[in-house]
């Protein structure tokens, strides 16, 4: 069975292992999961990651990061779908929770944060929000 949303995939491993307070989760690998990931350590929200293996046999493994015995990522929500793109431009990039939470997108510079969106002027699809 082929998997549709390997980013939708990535985000839901993600929660299920917070919930469930395990130290890191794998998954297979993708340059677009390893640019998601890289936001997600920039932003603060995973302690690191690793690319292991080779060719089409490579996981991506993700260490956790708690605060308090609680995780750091309270919330995670995939925005645009296969389905359903969803795009904006660089002055309607959206706030999540007034500022407190980050919005990760793809855009022609490549997968970079809200937040970094706006800094370089650059609008995108809307892959998902963080807090």
């Amino acid at each position: 069975m082929s998997m549709q949303d390997p980013i939708s995939d990535m985000l839901t491993r993600l929660r299920n292992a917070g919930m469930a307070s395990l130290k890191q989760v794998s998954l297979p690998s993708s340059r677009m999961k390893t640019a998601v990931a890289a936001v997600l350590k920039q932003e603060g929200y995973i302690t690191e990651f690793t690319v292991e293996g080779e060719g089409a046999k490579q996981a991506l493994n993700i260490v956790v990061k708690y605060y308090h015995n609680k995780p750091v990522i309270s919330g995670i929500k995939r925005v645009s779908c296969p389905s359903c793109r969803i795009y904006c431009g660089a002055q309607e990039v959206p706030q999540v929770r007034n500022g407190l939470g980050t919005v990760i997108m793809s855009t022609p510079v490549g997968i970079i944060s809200g937040k970094d969106a706006k800094a370089k002027n650059v609008g995108g699809e809307v892959l998902c929000y963080v807090w």
